[in-house]
């Protein structure tokens, strides 16, 4: 016999035929941050709260349960209970009064006086009426209806499920629930005590009660768990009533089932759940201010929905010590804002998961969160690729990401790309064809320019290159930071990449200057520093140029400011504005120097600051070198534009 199948929604969270989660939109946005000033910490803490492309961010979720809550509270009111019992006993006086007023006794006046001077209170003419002796059977059977509707409402606010399996209620039943509530008292007070035998007692409570008891706990911890969230959300509830409302109540609590002994049973045992559970919040209160009346189990429930809304609100939040995505309580989010929040919440917590599993982020020593050399690759890719991107819309060139014009192999392949002159590398292509029509089938073309590799070469003259980076404050507020950053990114992976023999150094400068690697760059933050010091700029420069004295010497600076500080020889940084006459010598002096060496200089002028414009003739008059002025979008195509052309010109 063939099996046989059967299909259904799936309910499991996240779609298991969907791609796993892509994270390079992800890495993407948090680079932007970094490079921004924002620590991968708080960039990895932005990217959970905004969401991603395909993601509600936490933010997001907390908006929706916020707007849920909201709506809860302005359309109910917490009264309903004794607007019914109100309702109820208008209708029995009412009948009472018919039946008195056909009888011409004077026991019928007596009794038609003593309804006229009830109290004024519904709770107090509850109180009053119940050892009354009703002429109509109808005003009867309205007051005992308002001692069963408090007795379920009552049961209902304590244990889940009891107004359903309590419609029609006999003394009988109402004897059995006194027992029952001694016994979960007697219970209570062994747990208290820690008695041994406590789960003992449980079994056999259970046994006899626990048709009052449909969520079916396992052990005593478990049953005083859901009493006393239920029970805390009844307590709740009578803070968020006026007081009139409160003590109105909880005098019409005495009549439930006419047995006062029910009301004090529930109230001793709320003083043990307390006891036992006094992290609940017993003292929370809402608003409600709307126009729906809610019975006392119906407003207990809204007010254990509001509860788990609050705990949600704060496990979204992640603000406390310790958070973490997992702590999300998924059952609670998809009753309160659906399955698609749930998978929202997973995703986001897979995001962070695999962020560190894949090594894109990392821990430092001193415990701080560090974007990985792998993610700074992938940073530097993008960065590389936008900058090629726009050289080819800018100059009509083709992609430049190539190894080298000509030279020798480098044992190396790399996808073929409009304009590549390397030679093919016909094993790899042809290998590719086959696997890709394996897997699309023999209909497929036999070769596909997705197919093709060429080898790729490197060049046989070798640089040694320093980009010096403006980090004053000007570049901060002038909106020149990211794309400073970005163009060192994609310099660095060119050459990480595709001219891996030559030496590149980058060296930021402001007050003072500083040979840094392409991670502490990118994660450097902008800070209020007066100083542009290319003299020491330089002075760094000229010594990575010396380490590599085989390589061709290449400089790029890339400022917004005419240098304004110079170092001294004991290595102090002196700043002056407007520049001081020596401060401009001593960095002409080492322009100089860098000169002799055989340096190609290019000076990268951002801004139109005629100072400046004066400064970086006059450098590159004397460097032999050349002045580029681009605009800070167009920044990163300029640097790597040149540094290609030095390259081609070699």
């Amino acid at each position: 016999m063939s099996p046989r199948y059967r299909y259904s929604a799936w309910h499991g969270g996240p779609d298991p035929l969907e791609p796993p989660v892509d994270l390079r939109d992800a890495l993407d946005q948090i680079g932007r941050d970094v490079m921004e000033g924002a620590s991968p910490r708080s960039a990895l803490e932005e990217l959970l709260r905004t969401g991603t492309r395909d993601s509600s961010g936490l933010d997001e979720l907390t908006r929706r349960l916020w707007q849920r809550r909201s709506e809860m509270q302005r359309r109910h009111r917490l009264d309903g209970t004794i607007s019914e019992v109100r309702r109820l006993l208008e209708r029995a006086l009412e009948q009472e009064r018919l039946a008195l007023a056909a009888d011409t006794s004077e026991d019928a006046r007596f009794r038609e006086l003593q309804l006229s001077a009830l109290p004024p209170d519904v709770s107090g003419q509850v109180n009053e009426l119940s050892e009354y002796d009703w002429r109509s059977a109808e005003a009867r059977e309205a007051f005992e209806e308002i001692r069963q509707m408090l007795g379920t409402e009552v049961l209902e606010q304590r244990f889940q499920g009891m107004k359903d399996a309590m419609q029609e209620v006999s003394p009988e039943d109402v004897e059995r629930v006194r027992e029952m509530l001694d016994d979960l008292s007697a219970l209570l007070a062994a747990h208290a005590r820690g008695d041994d035998d406590v789960q003992q007692k449980f079994d056999e409570f259970m046994a006899k009660h626990g048709e009052f008891f449909p969520e079916n706990p396992q052990n005593v911890d478990a049953l005083v768990d859901a009493l006393a969230a239920r029970s805390a959300a009844a307590q709740r509830m009578l803070n968020s009533m006026s007081e009139e409302q409160r003590q109105e109540l909880m005098a019409l609590s005495q009549q439930a089932f006419g047995d006062p002994r029910i009301a004090q049973a529930l109230q001793n045992i709320d003083r043990q759940l307390q006891g036992l559970r006094p992290g609940e919040d017993w003292n929370g209160r809402a608003r409600f201010r709307g126009d729906q009346p809610m019975g006392m189990a119906e407003a207990t429930a809204a007010m254990a929905e509001l509860g788990e809304m609050d705990r949600l609100a704060e496990q979204l939040s992640q603000s406390y010590p310790g958070a973490s995505l997992e702590d999300i309580d998924l059952e609670a989010l998809e009753r309160q804002l659906g399955p698609q929040a749930t998978v929202d919440a997973q995703r986001l917590s897979q995001i962070e998961r695999q962020l560190r599993d894949q090594g894109l982020l990392r821990r430092a020593p001193d415990g701080s969160l560090q974007l990985s050399p792998r993610a700074m690759r992938r940073l530097g890719e993008n960065a590389l690729q936008s900058v090629i991107s726009q050289l080819g819309t800018r100059r009509g060139e083709r992609d430049t990401d190539r190894a080298g014009a000509a030279g020798e192999l480098t044992g190396t392949t790399r996808p073929w790309t409009y304009g590549d002159a390397e030679p093919w590398d016909a094993v790899r292509t042809v290998r590719n064809a086959v696997l890709r029509r394996a897997a699309e089938g023999p209909d497929s073309p036999m070769l596909d320019l997705a197919d093709l590799e060429v080898a790729e070469t490197e060049q046989r003259s070798r640089s040694a290159v320093v980009l010096c980076v403006d980090t004053s404050w000007s570049m901060v507020q002038d909106g020149r930071w990211v794309p400073m950053k970005r163009t060192a990114l994609a310099l660095h992976h060119l050459v990480a990449t595709r001219f891996r023999s030559d030496a590149l150094q980058l060296v930021t400068f402001g007050r003072y200057a500083s040979a840094v690697d392409v991670g502490e760059l990118a994660a450097l933050e902008g800070a209020w520093e007066q100083g542009t010091n290319l003299h020491h700029a330089l002075l760094l420069a000229g010594r990575h140029l010396r380490k590599h004295s085989d390589a061709q010497p290449v400089v790029l600076v890339i400022t917004d400011g005419e240098p304004t500080a110079h170092l001294e020889p004991n290595g102090e940084a002196v700043f002056d504005y407007p520049p001081d006459p020596h401060t401009l010598s001593v960095t002409l002096s080492e322009v100089d120097a860098l000169h002799r060496l055989g340096t190609t200089l290019s000076v990268f002028m951002l801004g139109d600051d005629p100072r400046l414009e004066r400064f970086v003739n006059i450098v590159a008059r004397r460097g032999g070198g050349r002045v580029l002025a681009p605009e800070a979008d167009g920044l990163g195509a300029a640097v790597v534009g040149d540094y290609l052309r030095t390259k081609r010109r070699r």
